[in-house]
C-alpha cells in the first residue's frame, strides 16, 4: 500500500458548546461520524478553563528548560545521530503521570508544587470532560449511558493517567521519528498540544494527516484500541506518529481515560451480530421481513439467540 502524504484535509471539530441547545442532534451526529469515520476530532468549547490549560503549558515548558532539556541532549541516541547514526528509540523527552486510581504526581523528580497543585486542577477539570465524552459516545453506540465507565471500572474505577513530552529540535529530522506509528493501547486519548510548532500525524484512507498546532486550547481526541473492541470495530483506533522538526520544541500533554489493569474487556453484547441460529431460522424471519429494516431482523435473530421467540 502506498502512502500519501496530505496536508489539506479538514480534521472534524466538535463544539460542546451546541450540545445543550437545539443542534444537539446534529452535534451528537457530527460526533458520531467522526468517531466511526475518522478515529480523532478536536473538541472546543469543552468546559475546561483555557487559563488554567495555558498556565499548564507555560509550567510544563519551564520543567523541562530547568530539569530535562541538558539531560536529553547529552544522551547517546542525541550524541549516536551526530554521528548519523540511526536507532529505534524515539525523540521525545518524556515522563508519566498516574492520576486514578493512585497518583504518583508527588513522585516525579524536580516537579514543583506549584505545577503539582495546577497540574491536578487541570486533571480534575479534564477528567469530567471524559465522563461526559464517553456518555456521549455510549449514547451514540445505543449503549447505556455509563457503559463504557463500567466496562472500563476494575476494583477502583477507570485509570486515568498523563504522558508528558517534550519532542526538541532534532538536527537530523529525516533520520529520526519523534515516535514511531503506533495505535494506542487505552481508551479515550485527550491532548493539550502545542500551539505553535506541528509534528502529530495521522493515518486515515492511505494518507498522512497533518494535525495542525491547537489554537484557543482546543482539545484533541483520538479513541485507542479498547474502544475499538468494546465497539465491536465501530470506533476504529487509528495509526498515527510525530515527526521531529529542525526548528522548534513541541509540547504533549496526552491524557488517558482506559480501563483499569484488572478489568475484562470484550466487545458490548448490543453491538454484536447474530450468532449460533440455524439458517432455516433466518429464512423464516427473512420470508416476513424481507423489505424492512435489515437491523431489525438482526436484532430480532439476536433475541432469538437469548431464547426469546416472542418476536
Amino acid at each position: 500500500m502506498v502512502l500519501i502524504k496530505e496536508r489539506e484535509m479538514e480534521i472534524p471539530v466538535i463544539d460542546f458548546g451546541e450540545l445543550d441547545g437545539e443542534n444537539r442532534t446534529k452535534t451528537m451526529s457530527l460526533l458520531d461520524h467522526a468517531c466511526d469515520k475518522w478515529g480523532f476530532f478536536m473538541v472546543d468549547n469543552h468546559g475546561i478553563d483555557k487559563e488554567l490549560m495555558e498556565k499548564v503549558k507555560k509550567m510544563i515548558n519551564s520543567h523541562y528548560e530547568e530539569h530535562l532539556k541538558e539531560k536529553f541532549y547529552q544522551s547517546e541516541m542525541v550524541k549516536g545521530l551526530g554521528e548519523g547514526k540511526t536507532s529505534d528509540a524515539d525523540w521525545e523527552s518524556s515522563f508519566f503521570i498516574w492520576h486514578k486510581p493512585t497518583s504518583n504526581i508527588c513522585q516525579i523528580p524536580n516537579i514543583s508544587d506549584e505545577l503539582i497543585k495546577t497540574m491536578d486542577e487541570y486533571v480534575s477539570q479534564l477528567h469530567k470532560f471524559a465522563e461526559r465524552l464517553s456518555n456521549l459516545m455510549c449514547e451514540n453506540l445505543g449503549l447505556g449511558q455509563d457503559y463504557i465507565m463500567k466496562a472500563f471500572s476494575g476494583l477502583e474505577g477507570p485509570a486515568f493517567g498523563t504522558k508528558v513530552a517534550k519532542y526538541p529540535e532534532c538536527p537530523r529530522p529525516e533520520l529520526m521519528r519523534g515516535l514511531r506509528e503506533h495505535t494506542d493501547a487505552g481508551g479515550i486519548i485527550l491532548l493539550l498540544q502545542d500551539d505553535q510548532v506541528p509534528g502529530l500525524e495521522f493515518l486515515k484512507d492511505g494518507k498522512w494527516v497533518s494535525i495542525p498546532p491547537s489554537k484557543n486550547n482546543t482539545i484533541f481526541v483520538n479513541t485507542g484500541d479498547q474502544v475499538e473492541i468494546l465497539s465491536n470495530g465501530r470506533y476504529k483506533s487509528v495509526v498515527h506518529r510525530v515527526m521531529t522538526v529542525k526548528h522548534g520544541s513541541r509540547l504533549s500533554i496526552a491524557t488517558f481515560y482506559n480501563p483499569a489493569g484488572d478489568s475484562t474487556i470484550s466487545p458490548a453484547p448490543e453491538l454484536l451480530y447474530p450468532s449460533g441460529y440455524r439458517f432455516q431460522d433466518y429464512l423464516k424471519l427473512y420470508s416476513t421481513t424481507k423489505f424492512g429494516d435489515k437491523g431489525s431482523r438482526l436484532h430480532t435473530m439476536k433475541k432469538m439467540e437469548y431464547g426469546d421467540y416472542s418476536v
